[in-house]
Formats: C-alpha cells, structure tokens, sequence
C-alpha cells in the first residue's frame, strides 16, 4: 500500500527530499476541459474569443503558462523548479475549450504539478473573460494524461 510522501517521521508534512535522486528528463501533460455554451461561443471567430479583456485564449495561454512557472508558490509542498519548457494549446470540440499544458525539465522531480497548474489556471482565465457572456460556464475536469520520467511512467487513455 502507497504512504503519503509528504510526511516526516514524526508524521508532521515535509517537502520531499530530492537530493540523492538522479537528474532525468521529466515531462508532463494535462487537461482541462472548459464548457463554455453556445452563449460564448457565438463570440469565436477564427481561432479565438473577442472580449474588451482581449483575446481569451491567447490571454489563457499566457496566464497557463505564468503559473506553471510559480507552482511552488501556490502549492505549499512543491520543489522550485526551472522549466526548460512550458507549451499551452486550446482546441475547441463543439462547445468546448480542451486545454493542453506540456511541462518538462531535467531535473530529480516530476513535472506534473506544474503541468496541472498551467492548465488549471488557464481554464480559470477563460472562465474570468468569459463570465460577462454567461456565467453558465463549467470547469468539467483537470487531469494528468502523461508523464515521463523518474521512477515511473504514466498515460491515461485518451
């Protein structure tokens, strides 16, 4: 059975000690699935949303892209990492924004928090551009779908 990690011996949380770990190329990749409606859409010319905020997608890259680089600053247990890179792309799929965010580094620490962050955050920007068309706007899921490096693999079936 797996034990928390981020636990010491006194059973009091702890960052994880990374430093007799050996450095690998890590990457991760998430998704966040935003519902936007029909309301907002009618607002999607070409490959984008036209608000007086700017373009929502470009902007959501951005701000993905932003936070990945700060994750140790919003999750209390993360390692400082330097990104070697950081790729967010939004598709649409009917009424759907699909958001994608790769991570990766050469490091002795995985990347997947750092991943669902940058998606996490944004699928947040797109629903804070979007709200004054509609506030029928859902947050459907953010989840891991890869991750290479480190002890273990992982992909999720598409």
């Amino acid at each position: 059975m797996a034990s928390f990690t981020h636990l010491n011996a006194d059973n009091n949380p702890a960052m994880v000690d990374v430093g007799g770990k050996t450095v690998t190329r890590r990457t991760a990749r998430a998704r966040s699935v935003v519902a936007l409606g029909p309301d907002i859409m009618q607002h999607f010319v070409g490959t984008d949303i036209s608000t007086k905020k700017g373009p929502v997608f470009q902007t959501a890259i951005i701000a993905g892209t932003m936070a990945a680089k700060r994750t140790d600053d919003l999750i209390p247990l993360c390692h400082s990492l330097g990104l070697d890179n950081c790729q967010i792309t939004i598709n649409t799929d009917g009424t759907d924004a699909i958001i994608e965010c790769l991570v990766s580094t050469e490091g002795k620490t995985g990347v997947e928090m750092e991943a669902l962050v940058g998606a996490s955050v944004a699928a947040l920007t797109i629903y804070d551009m979007c709200k004054a068309f509609s506030h029928d706007i859902i947050i459907r899921e953010t989840k891991l779908m890869e991750k290479t490096g480190g002890k273990r693999h992982f992909l999720r079936d598409e």
